[in-house]
């Protein structure tokens, strides 16, 4: 709807992303140096090309900003893993998410589903 009321007044043409997975659908407005961005993970999923995990202060590691349940490093690290498995232990966290909220997303999940507050991991 904001893109629409913008390019009513505005010429918007869009801007490749600067990388892959990145989330902001960005447009620049005709003859300025000047972009406006949307992020659409509820109206136009991008779960598919997601690359982003959020470390919390606590030590845990969050594969969606959605799912409310991390993964422990706290412990992990405190136990004495080494730089090398705990590497490793994130990389087996992100491999083996299934984490596509936006994707499955009804009207029942939204109301029922845990959800962590977004300033509690960066979001």
């Amino acid at each position: 709807e904001i893109y629409n009321l913008l390019s009513e007044h505005f010429l918007l043409d869009p801007v490749d992303p600067d990388y892959f997975g990145e989330v902001a659908k960005r447009y620049r407005y005709k003859d300025k140096n000047v972009d406006v961005g949307f992020i659409t993970s509820v109206s136009e999923s991008f779960c598919s090309s997601c690359t982003r995990s959020r470390l919390s202060a606590n030590g845990q590691i969050f594969t969606c900003l959605f799912n409310g349940n991390g993964h422990d490093l706290k412990e992990f690290m405190r136990a004495g893993a080494s730089d090398e498995e705990i590497r490793q232990r994130i990389i087996s966290i992100w491999d083996g998410r299934k984490d596509r909220y936006s994707d499955e997303r009804t009207a029942e999940t939204a109301a029922n589903r845990k959800k962590i507050e977004m300033s509690y991991i960066g979001g």
